[in-house]
């Protein structure tokens, strides 16, 4: 564990306008697409001209990690990655160079690992971070726990917005269909019932669906969105590629571009 660190005064170097959190999606493609977009959509949208953009995603999170208080419930965020020594990938303006990927709770852009507070909490305590919008962008590691019962969905979108500050703006965002039909089909169910979930907590975050019937017919079975063998075959089918996110990106764009607007309001 990253161990108990207290912040620094003031706001976190970096800190952005638009802050994006979520899972390995956006470490291994996503997070470069979604600062390109949100960086193109500075001054429409209602986003103002000058917004800028952050992105950090953690391999194996899920709402539970965001949200969890103890060393086991946070152990994806707060635990460093025993093989890689990093567990995350920081984009935009929280980019630490050439090399994307830190660990949390090492850097002082990054003290997550409060003793006693979720992550989710320490990203916002004492204005650490002090974005005009959030949006969570997560779906993988959670999908089975979401299909299987709709209960727990509602539990951990209760538990995501209860660590919100209570007047954060914020868009939650299913991420993209993977490669194989099988977990497609899970994860659509699971889609189902953590946007029913969102909807029963209240207007805390506008839901976004990453699963339409366009995001799933451009990645279901399309190998050129996905990691492949020198063979051709895919390898990774969890993760789309850099450029299978900006497809699945310009895809939503429109979808993304409304429920910002209706967080923020303009034009």
């Amino acid at each position: 564990m990253a161990g108990s660190v207290c912040h620094a005064e003031g706001t976190a170097k970096g800190a952005p306008d638009i802050l994006i959190l979520g899972d390995s999606q956006l470490t291994f493609g996503a997070g470069v697409a979604f600062t390109e977009v949100l960086n193109g959509m500075a001054g429409s949208c209602g986003l103002k001209d000058s917004a800028t953009t952050g992105v950090i995603g953690v391999r194996s999170s899920a709402i539970t990690s965001w949200t969890g208080t103890t060393k086991t419930a946070k152990s994806a965020i707060c635990d460093v990655d025993p093989k890689w020594k990093v567990n995350a990938g920081a984009y935009g303006t929280l980019s630490q160079g050439e090399n994307p990927y830190i660990q949390i709770g090492k850097g002082a852009q990054f003290q997550f690992c409060r003793s006693g507070t979720s992550p989710l909490q320490a990203v916002f305590a004492d204005g650490y971070y002090a974005p005009d919008l959030v949006i969570f962008f997560m779906m993988g590691n959670a999908s089975e726990r979401w299909a299987s019962d709709p209960s727990a969905a509602l539990q951990d979108a209760r538990a995501l917005v209860a660590d919100l500050p209570p007047d954060q703006p914020c868009v939650f965002m299913t991420s993209a269909p993977p490669y194989k039909e099988k977990t497609v089909r899970e994860r659509r169910k699971a889609q189902d019932n953590i946007s029913a979930a969102f909807a029963k907590v209240g207007r805390r975050c506008t839901f976004v669906p990453g699963f339409t019937s366009q995001t799933i017919a451009e990645n279901q079975g399309n190998a050129a969105n996905f990691r492949r063998n020198a063979s051709g075959k895919v390898k990774d089918p969890f993760h789309p590629t850099e450029a299978g996110a900006r497809r699945f990106l310009k895809l939503q764009r429109g979808a993304l571009c409304a429920a910002i607007r209706a967080e923020l309001g303009g034009s």
